[in-house]
């Protein structure tokens, strides 16, 4: 059963608001959140897993504090926890804290404020029944095909499928047909990039030729208000400079392509098109405060396509930070609204800060 939201609400009344600690996982996000949280005069604290907490010790101008854990799951534990609260954490969740952490512990054993939504979390797996699917489809935003199964296959289409060994990366593939689809997919299982079960669970979408696009926004319950802070893409191996390769060389090489996220690069979109971005974003907020009130609270992105007739289809939402830190420097849409760069970090920062002086911080958790 999910904790009760008035639980967490409770906790946060009775912190010290004047040593509120923004605090993260220390993975995916957590420096571009920390720095954000420097800018706006917080201290900041870092749960580490041993062996990948150097960049976080290393940034020392950023991250004040670090537990070091031997495993990210260990931060449910209850001295872990006693930590936190006892530092007055707002807690800001990421893709790595909710792939690291089981869904049944964020909603059910993490008693440390989060600032966002957690019921929101797990609609980003596929198989789950009100996922990510079901609110675009509620919200009349449009999503490529979906093929039930590999059988259907009439056109280009990309497999979601994730790795074998590292459950958080992806496997992802395109195929043309079903004959495609059985040859690349026994290709990749012979090689143990991915399992028959996992396949067997996989998603199945049209993929839409176009340009694609992330578009970063932030909701404020504050001022029930929408922002778009910026667009990124997605670098990723051992796809994106494969295809830069020449012709003939690509037809030389054999081996199997995957979609894994290595980095990000920054991007505009022509003026005429930000109508339909800022709909798109309006029509996901709406419907997650119908479906997941009290809905999204701060950071998400909509990963789209534009395609020739300059229709935006999404094919993936990020319900958090969506962990794009490159707009921190680059985006020149939240100057347009802030008067300078703002990034989701500072963002978060800025939200909470507000909230405290507002007396109104409990809205901005759950």
């Amino acid at each position: 059963m999910m904790i009760e939201r008035a639980l967490i609400q409770e906790k946060v009344k009775r912190y010290d608001l004047t040593n509120t600690v923004i605090s993260t996982l220390g993975s995916h996000s957590a420096l571009d959140i920390c720095d954000g949280a420097k800018d706006e005069g917080f201290r900041t604290l870092v749960v580490c897993q041993r062996g990948r907490e150097k960049p976080y010790l290393h940034y020392k101008r950023i991250v004040d504090d670090a537990i070091i854990l031997d495993k990210f799951s260990h931060i449910v534990k209850s001295e872990v926890q006693r930590k936190l609260l006892e530092k007055n954490s707002i807690f800001v969740p990421h893709r790595a804290f909710s792939t690291y952490i089981s869904y049944e512990d964020i909603e059910e054993n993490f008693n440390v404020p989060l600032f966002g939504n957690r019921a929101l979390l797990r609609t980003e797996e596929r198989n789950y029944e009100r996922n990510q699917y079901y609110l675009l489809k509620k919200a009349g935003i449009k999503i490529p095909k979906t093929f039930l199964k590999a059988e259907e296959v009439d056109r280009l289409a990309i497999v979601k499928v994730p790795e074998l060994k590292r459950k958080i990366e992806r496997a992802f593939f395109l195929v043309s047909s079903y004959e495609d689809f059985k040859k690349k997919a026994k290709e990749r299982i012979s090689k143990g990039i991915i399992d028959e079960e996992e396949l067997n669970k996989a998603t199945i979408e049209e993929f839409l030729v176009g340009t694609y696009f992330n578009f970063n926004f932030f909701y404020s319950p504050l001022k029930d208000e929408l922002e778009f802070l910026g667009i990124d893409r997605r670098l990723q191996s051992n796809y994106h400079d494969f295809v830069s390769l020449p012709a003939k060389v690509q037809l030389e090489v054999d081996f199997p392509l995957q979609n894994i996220e290595v980095g990000h690069m920054a991007a505009t979109i022509r003026e005429s098109l930000l109508e339909k971005v800022f709909d798109i974003g309006n029509k996901f907020v709406k419907v997650t405060k119908r479906e997941y009130p009290p809905g999204i609270i701060g950071p998400f992105a909509l990963q789209s396509v534009v395609t020739l007739d300059l229709d935006i289809y999404v094919y993936d939402v990020s319900p958090r930070v969506p962990g794009s830190p490159i707009i921190a420097t680059t985006s020149p849409y939240s100057k347009y609204y802030f008067g300078e760069v703002i990034s989701t970090g500072r963002r978060i920062a800025m939200e909470i800060k507000e909230g405290i002086r507002q007396e109104r911080l409990e809205e901005l958790v759950t």
